[in-house]
């Protein structure tokens, strides 16, 4: 991430992917002690960003808004009932404290939003439901936006293109985020420690069983067993290769540019018994040599820039054998919205996860055609699993409070935690991006 951390409100980060450390940060919230009427409005920039924010709003049909102000009255937006395509009303209070909210929404969109929400500028009885209103609330905007995007990204793409790549960015954009703290993502994970969707076969499935249930429906997609020798690429925390390993027999190798996930699998593949089948390596998944039966990549792929999804995919063919597979758990946008997102530092680039881009399913197969000779043979989304996910997520996070506090990640953190998690909840809910699991073979793999 970037020095948006330290900066006042302003939309994208001015140096593109330059990660911030999200536990040393001097975002804190206002403490203004003149919150009258007045003085919410009284900053011509702010007054004129809360105009037409308000003439926006005026036009909201997909659910109520309720605005108060700090110290005045509440202005209400939006009807109360179910929208055009039967989904049920969304009413939401919204409490502003500081009118710099409105400017900084205004110029920074969701990342914008995102940081006046960590500031303590707005607060709201229901985040991911709020966050839910404003995606339905957009969607009106975005044949026009979309549009933009892909007549100025047949211009300007080439150009953009020409980026070299970075190994050393892209450890330190991982580093930024799985690198924040093992602790922490103990606190927030179940024990099997994927930091990825989970498949809920049944609503009373606990997290744990669902994490495991998703590791089972991609082992045997692709038939894992004791003859396979499967390469993984992005290790997390070790519970892929561990699961492979001691429920299906196989060898792993098994690789991170993250230093805390491979403390961490190493130390977990040594206290399952399992050093003689399970190899963790530190390696960019560029440097890996070799070839395996099957390569396997559990959102990782969202960490790829978009002007390197040829080589991640060619690297994939290079590791198999000509009857090989890959086996592939990736985050995804709509096709629709591909161009405008992979050039857009939204709220989750800015804070979150620095140098990422979202993928569509027809950016994938297009990388695939172009430079493998990979056929897509199995693909199902899972969605709104990873919003349940999501909200297994943030429960765990607020039931070990204290914890973080111990930990050093304050009260500023533990609201940009809540904004991303309801933020992604939301995306996932409203349809805004999905997650898929599937299988892109090499001519010779033939299933059972």
């Amino acid at each position: 991430m970037t020095d948006t951390l330290n900066r006042t409100p302003a939309p994208a980060p001015a140096v593109e992917d330059e990660p911030i450390d999200l536990r040393h940060d001097d975002l804190t919230p206002t403490t203004d002690t003149d919150l009258s009427p007045a003085r919410l409005v009284a900053a011509p920039l702010d007054r004129a960003a809360r105009s037409l924010l308000w003439r926006l709003l005026g036009r909201a049909n997909r659910g109520r808004i309720e605005i108060t102000e700090d110290g005045g009255p509440t202005f209400t937006f939006g009807p109360d009932r179910p929208d055009r395509f039967g989904r049920p009303a969304i009413t939401v209070q919204v409490h502003v404290h500081d009118p710099r909210a409105y400017r900084a929404v205004l110029t920074g969109g969701s990342a914008g939003l995102g940081e006046a929400y960590l500031r303590g500028w707005w607060d709201v009885d229901d985040l991911t439901g709020f966050l839910r209103l404003l995606s339905r609330e957009v969607h009106r905007y975005e044949p026009a936006r979309n549009g933009i995007a892909h007549t100025a990204g047949a211009i300007v793409d080439k150009l953009r293109a020409r980026r070299k790549q970075d190994k050393h960015r892209d450890r330190a954009n991982i580093a930024a985020h799985y690198d924040l703290s093992n602790d922490f993502f103990s606190l927030m994970l179940d024990e099997t420690m994927m930091y990825s969707s989970a498949v809920f076969a049944s609503p009373e499935m606990t997290l744990a069983e669902a994490s495991t249930h998703k590791l089972d429906l991609l082992c045997r997609r692709l038939e894992l067993g004791p003859e396979d020798h499967v390469v993984e690429i992005g290790t997390g925390w070790g519970g892929f290769a561990v699961h492979a390993a001691a429920h299906y027999g196989c060898r792993v190798t098994t690789t991170t540019i993250s230093r805390a996930q491979f403390t961490h699998a190493t130390a977990r593949v040594a206290e399952a018994g399992l050093a003689h089948l399970v190899e963790v390596r530190k390696d960019d998944y560029r440097d890996l040599t070799g070839t395996y039966d099957k390569v396997v990549s559990i959102e990782m792929i969202e960490a790829v820039d978009w002007r390197e999804l040829d080589t991640f995919f060619a690297t994939c063919q290079r590791l198999l054998t000509p009857a090989g597979v890959l086996g592939l758990q990736a985050i995804v946008i709509p096709e629709q919205r591909y161009e405008r997102a992979k050039n857009t530092k939204d709220f989750i680039k800015a804070f979150i996860f620095p140098g990422g881009c979202l993928p569509s399913i027809e950016s994938i197969t297009r990388s695939t055609r172009r430079v493998t000779d990979f056929t897509l043979t199995d693909l199902d989304s899972y969605g709104l699993h990873y919003a349940e996910t999501l909200r297994r997520w943030g429960a765990n996070v607020h039931a070990h409070l204290d914890e973080l506090e111990e930990l050093g990640l304050d009260s500023t953190f533990r609201r940009m935690w809540d904004f991303y998690l309801a933020y992604c909840e939301a995306a996932f809910d409203e349809r805004e991006i999905n997650v898929v699991q599937c299988v892109l073979a090499r001519p010779g793999w033939r299933p059972a």
